[in-house]
């Protein structure tokens, strides 16, 4: 399945979305800015990026989280909580058939700043190291445009280490997509790497995550 976009934990989402500016990214907020939790970094087509920062008390959650969006949901969920800034998750592009064979699919809708509405769905399997599931945004989101001031066009690759507990999801779920797979301990995302981006980005406003020029 193809990648339809990485996670990126930040702690300060108003803060990282100035620092991804500051590098050249164009940003938008997903919502009406000054109660938002996400940010996108998007590009003409393929995957991308979105930044996240997670409610407090999320990490204690389980099972409220369980309840709502089904048995995948909370060990997910309250891992993202509990992560470090970086890269904690990433989403395939699916049908919605897919979905309800992955597990319960949950409907979901989005105000964005300029008054219109983003709807979508997403399936967390139980797998919860494994990207989840979600079909294409109603309507369609990629801009007919976008210009990064860092020359990046697009995702070329997700770089993901891979713990042989989690290798069958991840071979079943990420097949054609842009993932490299690499064999590790533990499960994470190592890197993105962005096509057309002009020169090395300063760690220090990157909150945890490593883009590589490709």
């Amino acid at each position: 399945m193809k990648c339809s976009h990485v996670l990126l934990k930040v702690d300060d989402l108003h803060q990282a979305v100035r620092d991804f500016r500051e590098l050249g990214f164009t940003v938008d907020y997903a919502s009406a800015e000054r109660k938002a939790r996400h940010a996108h970094i998007w590009f003409r087509t393929g995957p991308i990026v979105e930044l996240l920062t997670t409610p407090p008390g999320a990490s204690l959650m389980a099972l409220p989280l369980n309840l709502a969006f089904g048995r995948g949901g909370g060990p997910r969920m309250t891992r993202w909580a509990r992560a470090a800034e970086g890269f904690c998750d990433a989403a395939v592009l699916a049908g919605r058939e897919e979905l309800r064979r992955a597990g319960r699919v949950v409907d979901w809708k989005r105000t964005k700043p300029d008054g219109s509405t983003t709807k979508f769905a997403f399936t967390y399997p139980r797998e919860d190291r494994a990207p989840f599931l979600v079909p294409p945004y109603e309507p369609p989101q990629h801009p007919e445009k976008v210009v990064h001031a860092n020359g990046a066009e697009a995702v070329s690759r997700v770089i993901v280490d891979v713990a042989s507990a989690d290798s069958a999801a991840f071979d079943r779920l990420t097949a054609g997509g842009e993932f490299e797979l690499r064999t590790a301990d533990v499960t994470a995302i190592r890197a993105v790497e962005l096509a057309g981006l002009k020169a090395e980005l300063d760690p220090a406003l990157l909150h945890g995550a490593c883009f590589l020029p490709r």
